[in-house]
């Protein structure tokens, strides 16, 4: 696989995550309106596990990037920089919180005394340069910014969640508490192909290749996932057979080009290693935390039409089945638990579609949207946006589960990007106020203006994982921050637009006359 590389600058200092380190953690979860659970609760030796200290699985802190609704413009290069240096900050503690097992258990405020308390020390320093920033560039440092400097830590253990089950669905402050994809006989059938269903959490590590994810249960079978069962508020198709109801679809390859880097060129401009994860990229081929607006418009594009300049790029998909990538031993890769087989996408479908109570009006040039949440499984579901599924069973869509496909069948992974726009802005300090989903009833609320919503259809030819004793083998798993644990409520997308101000007219118009154009 390539790798973006051009004008690359020194790596930040990244403290390695070593793919062969023993993670150990416990089940892995977050009791969380009952929705992250990865540990399955039940009358077998999990139960047995559970001692008078909970075991710490991961590092939760508050998602400072997302509170920060108001930075001038000035400030945001920097602030972006030092929010990054909090992301590297939490990867260091959980390292440390995976390497130090013996010495948690040996003592009950270890965890406390000697990670989260170091932590939330580097974090105040860091809040307070946030808040400087801020302040040097004419704004207001926000109240309370240093009580965003403590973490906690969580236990692993927690209850079962009931995917997709029909009945006793919960939608309760906008959390999923439905959880696509389990049926409800008190047999766990989708997790382990028909197996013994006690898949009790390893003592000894977190599951995969690397130690911290998958395990066992965040796999369900597709078949076992009831149909329409996602219920996130989020993702929702826009268009429906009413209002602007035409297509328009973009050619532009599933990176055959091996165009890929770790950078988060949206969140993290000017630094590199932003996404501590790896992102596959197609469209424009000049894409990196260092690349101006104005170099994106010079670039080359895979798109067929040339006149699609936009940046379309996600979190790899890897098979853990111990193949050593190139990125083996880099930051954002093994050293930072993203290890296995990168697989490109055999179909990368990208189509723009309209509102069905409106018609949509033309995206500004460099318009900036992310779709799903990279730190959803500590942040909850405010913006998660995940939907998995297999191809011939697409009307089942599980959102907090990878799906096991039959065979001949495919991964899906679908993003139904935000297609609400502020009408002023192509960006916003968090990067999400600028814009919306639509609302129940296909509206957009509060003044926002109907865009083109961009649907990313991604299918992957994958081995169905295995299950030996309750643990995953050779399991498939979305790139993502070590903490996260590779859950697959992680799963997010991005797009930056770059059409010509000509082909983004003919896509408005292609959707507002209803065709459907390529």
């Amino acid at each position: 696989m390539g790798r973006n590389i051009r004008k690359r600058r020194t790596p930040l200092a990244t403290k390695a995550i070593a793919a062969s380190a023993a993670l150990a953690l416990g089940g892995g979860g977050l009791v969380w309106a009952n929705f992250y659970a990865s540990a399955h609760e039940d009358n077998s030796g999990w139960n047995r596990t559970k001692s008078t200290n909970a075991r710490v699985a991961t590092i939760k802190c508050p998602d400072v990037g997302q509170k920060l609704t108001k930075v001038p413009r000035s400030a945001r290069r920097g602030v972006a920089k030092e929010l990054a240096l909090l992301d590297r900050q939490v990867t260091d503690a959980y390292k440390r919180l995976a390497e130090t097992r013996q010495a948690q258990a040996g003592d009950a405020n270890y965890v406390n005394n000697a990670i989260l308390g170091p932590l939330k020390s580097k974090r105040v320093a860091t809040l307070d340069r946030i808040g400087i920033n801020i302040n040097r560039a004419g704004g207001k440092r926000p109240q309370n910014l240093d009580q965003l400097a403590q973490c906690q830590g969580v236990p692993a253990e927690q209850p079962q969640t009931n995917d997709g089950q029909q009945d006793g669905d919960q939608n309760q402050d906008g959390q999923d508490q439905n959880n696509d994809g389990q049926n409800n006989d008190g047999q766990d059938q989708g997790q382990n192909g028909g197996q013994d269903n006690g898949l009790d959490p390893v003592p000894e590590g977190n599951g995969g290749q690397a130690g911290n994810g998958p395990v066992a249960q965040d796999f369900i079978k597709i078949e076992d996932v009831q149909p329409n069962s996602r219920n996130l508020p989020n993702g929702l198709a826009a268009n429906g057979d009413s209002g602007s109801t035409g297509t328009f679809t973009t050619e532009c390859g599933t990176n055959e080009n091996g165009n890929a880097n770790t950078d988060n060129i949206i969140v993290a401009p000017g630094v590199d290693n932003g996404a501590h994860h790896r992102h596959d990229y197609v469209g424009n081929q000049d894409n990196n935390a260092f690349t101006s607006d104005q170099e994106f418009l010079q670039a080359d594009t895979t798109c067929q039409n040339q006149d699609d300049k936009s940046t379309y790029y996600w979190p790899v998909l890897r098979l853990q089945d111990g193949t050593q990538e190139g990125d083996a031993n880099e930051a954002g890769g093994g050293l930072e638990g993203n290890v296995g087989k990168v697989l490109r996408a055999s179909q990368a479908e990208l189509k723009f579609v309209g509102n069905r109570t409106s018609e949509v009006v033309a995206m500004p040039t460099a318009l900036r949207i992310i779709t799903g949440d990279a730190k959803a499984f500590t942040n909850g579901l405010a913006n998660a946006n995940t939907s998995w599924s297999c191809t011939g069973f697409e009307d089942r869509q599980v959102t907090d589960k990878y799906p096991i496909c039959p065979q001949g069948s495919s991964v899906v992974r679908t993003s139904n990007f935000q297609s609400c726009w502020d009408g002023q802005n192509i960006d916003s300090a968090n990067h999400r106020a600028h814009v919306a989903f639509v609302q129940a009833d296909g509206s957009c609320a509060n003044g926002f203006k109907a865009i083109p919503q961009l649907q990313a259809k991604l299918v992957y030819d994958v081995p169905a994982p295995q299950f030996e004793n309750g643990q995953v083998v050779n399991p498939f798993a979305v790139d993502g921050f070590p903490e996260q644990l590779h859950k697959p409520i992680t799963d997010h997308n991005d797009f930056i637009n770059f059409m010509s101000e000509d082909l983004m007219n003919q896509v408005v118009q292609c959707i507002n006359s209803g065709e459907d154009c390529q």
